[in-house]
């Protein structure tokens, strides 16, 4: 195929906007998948994207169209999965911005269109669902046109759902998107680009890749530039949208390549893909991922640790921004420490194992990190969970990260959000209106008070209307605690969590009545503690089964009663002084749910 008629491209979007909808009606029209074979969101192949109705992966396609080769990758809409778009961005030369016409521009639509910016890519506007009854097509075109400085007539119109408008967009992108090109045309050398990869227990590691120079034909031999690791290319193909082995892979293609790779660690994302390695200048990969949230995760039986580790492993190479490492608890035995980009990439990770991979997890309450200064040393050291942070901070100096937050809300919202950003610590630093009624919020406010159901509590003050997106920003002081679960005076590590100081007492308190409330009742009294300050905060105590041991009795003296009554006593005074109290699996997920 001629580089010239070869085009590039992806859909951005806010969440929710209609990217995988619109993706099935561009598979439809170009013939890629019949019709008789076509499903709701085709590309989401996961259960969790179709049971969820989201795109969590990345999924390339390759549709022919009027003679040309047209490659889409559909990417995620949600502020967790950032990292995914990204790397789709960098094999893309440009961008379907697509915009709900019910909703207008949303805060992650700021988002999505800043990377592909910043990245150089040509950029085409899209107003999505303009078929439906509520659709406000005039006033989202004129927030587009502020937000792009463009021209009206510019912005397409289409439906996702019925196609309208789909084939003038597929004309605007052959049109507007400029093909790729070769910077060492007509050489042998070779040089692509992994932006992503997946795992086979067959045929190992295979990468997604995108070609920028020579060509990839199977059974060369091929080398990570940077691991200077050798593989033969066992198959190559394209996808269409499953994988279809091809003879070769030309400069400015996107497909894969089977490696037979079968350990973790030699191919990553961002690496160069060459034939020998000084031939050519290595690309310029990815940022590596920056966890946000950490959880440590624990087999609930340790004999299932290798294959919790196994797990890991594999669903690392379908996920780059999981990130974990070996720990231990006293409590809990041999665990991980994982690092996640939000509270549903945690979520979906966990959800995934249990699935996938049929284990049974403890997961710990999710934490951001925190740097602890000694003030006499000045040496410093990362709490990346609620066990390594110091109880006494009086001679520390405790650093957070904080976050740059947008927040998009109609007016007649504000009011509640204010009196949530009082709550959460927030400072506003900035406001534009946008349209006649809606209003965006740039502020700022510590990552911890963002995972503490921020976002769920905006959507809920605004009925659903208001939308937020945000990046990590610097590290400030905070006067946050730790607080400590005690079960019958043994510490639950997996209840561990760190609060502002101001808020402890009241965490504490609630702490200790969910787990009174989600504690089943056993056979000891179980006695309920949250610690924290150097003192007891909360106390709660739960009542011991009891059971009627002189039920089969009847008649006789009473002194017969009296002595197996005295005997059970003795009998649960002992259990009481050994026995452990059982947490449940399902009380773990409750605690980390209300957390």
């Amino acid at each position: 195929m001629d580089l010239k008629h070869i085009r590039n491209f992806s859909i951005i979007a806010h969440i929710d906007h209609g990217k995988s909808t619109l993706a099935d009606r561009l598979l439809e029209i170009t013939g890629t998948v019949a019709k008789r074979q076509m499903k709701e969101q085709y590309l989401d192949m996961m259960e969790l994207e179709r049971e969820r109705g989201i795109t969590i992966k990345m999924q390339p396609v390759r549709m022919n169209w009027q003679g040309y080769e047209m490659n889409l990758i559909d990417t995620p809409g949600h502020i967790d999965f950032s990292y995914e778009v990204s790397r789709a961005l960098k094999a893309v030369e440009g961008v379907v911005l697509l915009v709900d016409a019910t909703q207008g521009v949303q805060a992650q639509t700021f988002t999505v269109l800043a990377m592909a910016r910043e990245l150089g890519l040509t950029i085409i506007p899209v107003l999505n669902k303009i078929d439906l009854p509520n659709a406000r097509v005039e006033e989202s075109r004129a927030e587009i046109v502020k937000l792009l400085g463009c021209d009206s007539g510019e912005i397409l119109a289409v439906s996702g759902k019925t196609g309208e408008g789909a084939e003038a967009l597929l004309a605007e992108i052959i049109k507007k998107v400029p093909s790729p090109v070769s910077e060492y045309p007509g050489t042998d050398s070779l040089r692509s680009l992994v932006f992503d990869f997946e795992y086979s227990a067959h045929r190992g590691i295979i990468v997604y890749v995108r070609v920028l120079d020579g060509v990839i034909k199977k059974g060369d031999q091929l080398i990570f530039s940077a691991a200077r690791e050798k593989f033969i290319a066992q198959e190559v193909g394209t996808f269409c949208p499953l994988k279809e082995p091809k003879d070769k892979l030309l400069a400015g293609e996107i497909g894969y390549i089977v490696t037979g790779i079968k350990e973790r660690g030699q191919a990553r994302v961002g690496e160069t893909i060459t034939k020998t390695i000084h031939s050519l200048p290595v690309i310029a990969g990815y940022m590596l991922p920056r966890p946000v949230v950490w959880a440590s995760v624990y087999p609930e039986s340790q004999d299932d640790f290798a294959l919790l580790k196994q797990s890991l492993e594999r669903l690392n190479l379908q996920d780059a921004a999981l990130s974990f490492e070996e720990e231990y608890s006293g409590a809990l035995g041999r665990g991980f420490r994982c690092g996640f980009l939000g509270m549903l990439h945690l979520e979906i990770v966990t959800e995934r194992l249990r699935r996938e991979f049929n284990l049974e997890l403890i997961v710990t309450t999710p934490t951001i990190s925190y740097e602890v200064i000694d003030k006499k040393t000045e040496k410093s050291e990362i709490a990346y969970s609620p066990h390594l942070f110091p109880k006494d901070t009086k001679d520390k100096t405790i650093k957070e990260p904080w976050v740059k937050v947008k927040i998009m809300t109609p007016q007649i919202y504000m009011g509640p959000i204010m009196t949530l950003l009082y709550d959460h610590e927030a400072t506003i630093v900035g406001t534009q209106n946008f349209g006649d009624d809606r209003t965006a919020f740039d502020i700022e406010m510590p990552l911890r008070e963002l995972m503490r159901n921020f976002f769920d509590e905006v959507k809920s003050v605004s009925s659903g209307f208001a939308s937020l997106s945000y990046e990590i920003g610097e590290k400030k002081g905070a006067d946050v605690v730790r607080l400590d679960v005690l079960l019958n005076e043994e510490i639950m590590a997996a209840f561990s969590r760190i609060v502002p100081r101001r808020r402890a007492e009241r965490e504490a308190e609630e702490m200790a009545d969910k787990l009174k409330e989600f504690l089943p009742r056993q056979m000891i009294i179980i006695k309920i503690q949250v610690e924290g300050m150097g003192r007891i905060i909360a106390s709660r105590s739960i009542s011991a089964l009891k059971k009627d041991v002189t039920g089969y009795l009847y008649g006789g003296d009473i002194t017969r009663k009296m002595k197996l009554r005295e005997k059970q006593k003795k009998g649960k005074k002992k259990m009481q002084s050994w026995g452990k109290v059982n947490v449940p699996h399902e009380v773990f997920l409750k605690m980390m749910k209300s957390g």
